[in-house]
């Protein structure tokens, strides 16, 4: 028993103890270098490794060719042998059941290509040209990290990293062409410098005082020795821009710890910060330091939370309430021109800027930096991982290889289609003194209950490291409780419970994962935990409803009914408890809240009002980004209106944003729908005689005649049914002038049509013609106004 213990610690947390390791890089020659941070006395050592570059095969086929030249690893074998290729067979079905190694990363690939050329009859020159089934590939960090069973951050908190964050400012947005003219870096300790190119003061605008510029940065960031470097769209606009520029300029851009190495990059897709958003972009690597983006964070916060105002700096600065009171805020396109007549004012801007982002890695940054104690990745790339991918999978490929145990390979499905979840709406409308019992975790917890795992995983090392995760993130949060607010080790044991929830949350994910996309994904076994997952809902849904309890909506995160009037928080708690014994064990059912009122309006698609006073707004018939900002103020208004009893001052918002438009009081700005290119410009224009779309053709009337597939663009309808565009900077709109030529009777009616008819399950047809009529046109045989009241109409489940 204590051996399986130790084993599954293994597969978890890895098994060596190294303490603060902050950052590891790889070579193809077998050396590894290590940085580490004493955390007794806070010095960085560098340290340099040994190790031995490896693959995973399925065969020895490819390498039949070298021989008495290929060797079986023995235990004693030499490890800084660099000549030999040795291999080492794995146990169990798994098909990948060779790791082969070598001294040399380039002497193996090129033995395994020169032999799979002979077999194959033509020439392979990358190992990407060989099957995926055949082989598994690590980048070398990874390799040393699953070999050594070493993690990043072991003993060291947070707050111990050094932190650096630096933020350009440029005279525009294409590298090509622009210039940065100011640079702000935040150091360690929290000291800002700003750095700004001589020819500023100079009155001059040459090549030498911008690559000096660069050099300062250069020379600065080694001064300071950060661990991590950090900043928002980091990768999206800052790395490119002075990759560029240095390189136009002849300038080493040496911003790691090893000195001679250039910043390096690796192919990504992300959002960009300018005009052509979704052009190929780069993931950037600065060997010995890692490199953070803070919008990798904010994007994975706002996927679960959905309710950030945007993803740019600024807006989620102000959203979290990390911006400060006297936050300097300047239009991105009169940034350079400003700097010119008022400096002062775009230095205050840019220390803003990073002491933003500092705050906001803080708030944001423990999940990844947890994650990093756990999986052998470089932190940098567990900050920008998919949970399910990139955290499990690593995960899984570690535990199987200190097992000594083939991995198998990725398989096509038989055919089988994936069931889903359950999804129950019973009611639609307004209902009062509702609560929400919330199921922790459902589908890992039915996996756990009934021990369902992927077929293929015959270690069961999924399932254990679930039950693992479950067990320890209760102690985390356990721990946590026990800590001072605001303390360095509570904010330790709360990412570690996070990190350990969303990679707890992703298992199910992992296992249902079309065929191929996964390691060990099973569609069966998904369809297992699915079908269990509907039977526990149904369970649950009859045990309130035989309680007196009117049913609401249901899925898998919950069950939301509405109680009697009579019910005081005490007998909604005891009906959950009561529910929640009947379930099957490691399933839990949890008192989640209470709320005043609640609109129902399709599945996942409702509004809360809490007893404070709170509105609260899930799915996307209530929050969407392509939405109108009128209409958006104007849903969220009414919808507070209707969850208080206020019908009568629904009908007065409804009257109110009728004349606003009419008269022209509501900005171009606020009736522009943010709507996401999917052509690029010789795709529609290879199309448009067939099919034109409005966006594009609002493009094209506004004078663009390029842009980018994946692009983010603010379109809205002119008086005659032209379209117009709005432009945007980092995300932010640019308005110089209001012309206010929108067209009012298409937003008049798109105001009922597809904005107040959100509210139209809510009341009886007649009563929402009576809310919802113009002032002109009022319903001849209407009820009066005080008389219309909200419904809630039964209309079974789904």
């Amino acid at each position: 028993v204590q051996f399986i213990v130790t084993l599954h610690d293994d597969w978890l947390w890895g098994w060596d103890p190294t303490p603060g390791i902050v950052s590891v890089w790889a070579e193809g020659d077998g050396r590894a270098t290590i940085w580490r941070r004493l955390t007794d006395t806070d010095t960085l050592v560098r340290e340099t490794a040994q190790f031995r570059p490896w693959l995973l095969l399925s065969s020895l086929d490819d390498l039949a060719h070298l021989g008495n030249s290929l060797s079986v690893d023995a235990a004693d074998a030499d490890a800084r042998a660099t000549t030999d290729i040795r291999y080492r067979e794995l146990h169990g079905p798994g098909a990948l059941r060779y790791l082969v190694s070598a001294g040399r990363w380039d002497t193996l690939t090129s033995a395994i290509l020169t032999g799979a050329s002979k077999r194959r009859g033509r020439r392979m020159s990358h190992l990407r040209d060989l099957e995926s089934q055949t082989l598994h590939i690590l980048p070398p960090e990874e390799q040393y990290l699953v070999a050594t069973g070493r993690t990043y951050f072991r003993d060291l908190a947070f707050e111990q990293l050094h932190r650096l964050q630096f933020d350009l400012e440029t005279t525009g947005l294409d590298p090509e062409y622009d210039r940065i003219f100011l640079i702000a870096v935040r150091d360690p300790r929290g000291t800002v410098t700003l750095l700004e190119a001589p020819e500023q003061k100079r009155g001059r605008n040459d090549d030498a005082a911008e690559a000096e510029l660069i050099t300062q940065l250069v020379a600065l960031v080694q001064r300071c020795d950060p661990d991590v470097i950090e900043n928002h769209n980091l990768h999206g606009f800052d790395l490119p821009f002075l990759e560029t520029r240095a390189r136009k300029h002849g300038v080493s851009l040496a911003l790691g710890r090893m000195h001679h190495t250039q910043l390096q990059s690796r192919a990504a897709r992300r959002g960009a910060r300018s005009r052509s958003d979704a052009t190929r972009r780069v993931r950037f690597v600065a060997p010995g330091r890692e490199l953070i983006d803070t919008l990798d964070a904010v994007r994975r916060y706002d996927f679960s939370a959905r309710d950030l105002p945007g993803h740019g700096l600024k807006a989620v600065a102000k959203h979290l309430g990390i911006a400060g009171p006297d936050r300097e805020l300047i239009r991105g396109d009169l940034i350079h021109t400003i700097y010119r007549t008022d400096p002062d004012r775009v230095r205050r801007y840019a220390t803003s800027d990073v002491d933003e982002v500092a705050a906001l890695a803080q708030m944001m940054g423990g999940a990844a930096f947890a994650l990093a104690r756990m999986a052998p990745r470089r932190y940098e790339r567990l900050a920008d991982a998919g949970a399910a991918t990139g955290v499990i999978d690593p995960l899984l490929v570690r535990a199987y290889v200190r097992a000594g145990e083939a991995l198998p390979a990725h398989a096509a499905g038989d055919g089988t289609e994936h069931t889903g979840a359950a999804l129950h709406l019973f009611a639609t409308g307004v209902a009062s003194r509702v609560v929400k019992a919330d199921v922790a975790s459902l589908y890992p917890s039915l996996m756990r209950a009934y021990r369902i795992g992927p077929a293929r995983d015959h270690l069961g090392a999924l399932l254990a490291l679930v039950d693992q995760l479950v067990e320890q993130r209760l102690a985390a949060k356990a721990r946590a409780k026990l800590e001072p607010a605001g303390s360095a080790a509570r904010f330790t044991h709360e990412a570690m419970s996070a990190a350990m929830k969303l990679v707890i949350n992703s298992a199910y994910g992992y296992l249902a994962a079309g065929e191929g996309l996964t390691r060990f994904a099973d569609v069966h076994a998904a369809n297992t935990v699915t079908r269990r997952g509907r039977e526990t809902l149904g369970l649950m849904c009859r045990a309130l409803a035989e309680r007196g309890v009117t049913l609401l909506e249901a899925d898998t995160d919950g069950v939301y009914f509405a109680v009697p009037e009579a019910w005081a928080e005490t007998d909604e708690r005891r009906v959950v408890s009561e529910v929640a014994a009947l379930l099957p064990p490691l399933v839990q059912l949890e008192y989640d809240g209470r709320y005043a009122a609640m609109l129902s309006h399709e599945p996942k698609n409702y509004a809360l009002l809490t007893y404070d006073g709170a509105l609260i707004l899930r799915g996307v018939a209530f929050r969407s980004s392509r939405a109108e900002p009128f209409g958006a103020q104007f849903l969220r208004r009414t919808i507070e209106q209707l969850l208080r009893g206020d019908v009568a001052g629904i009908r007065a918002t409804y009257l109110d944003t009728l004349r606003a438009l009419h008269r022209r009081e509501i900005a171009t700005l606020d009736v522009t729908s943010r709507v996401r290119l999917t052509k690029s410009t010789a795709q529609y224009m290879a199309v448009r005689d067939k099919r034109r779309e409005f966006s594009y053709e609002a493009l094209l009337a506004s004078g663009r005649t390029s842009w980018s597939i994946g692009e983010r663009v603010r379109v809205y309808r002119r008086q005659g049914g032209t379209g117009g565009v709005v432009d945007e900077f980092e995300g932010e709109a640019v308005v110089t002038e209001d012309a206010r030529d929108y067209d009012v009777a298409y937003y008049a009616a798109s105001l009922r049509r597809n904005v107040a008819s959100r509210l139209a399950r809510a009341f009886a047809p007649i009563d929402f013609d009576t809310l919802f009529a113009d002032a002109a046109q009022y319903p001849l045989f209407s009820p009066e106004l005080a008389a219309v009241r909200a419904v809630l109409t039964q209309i079974g489940s789904g």
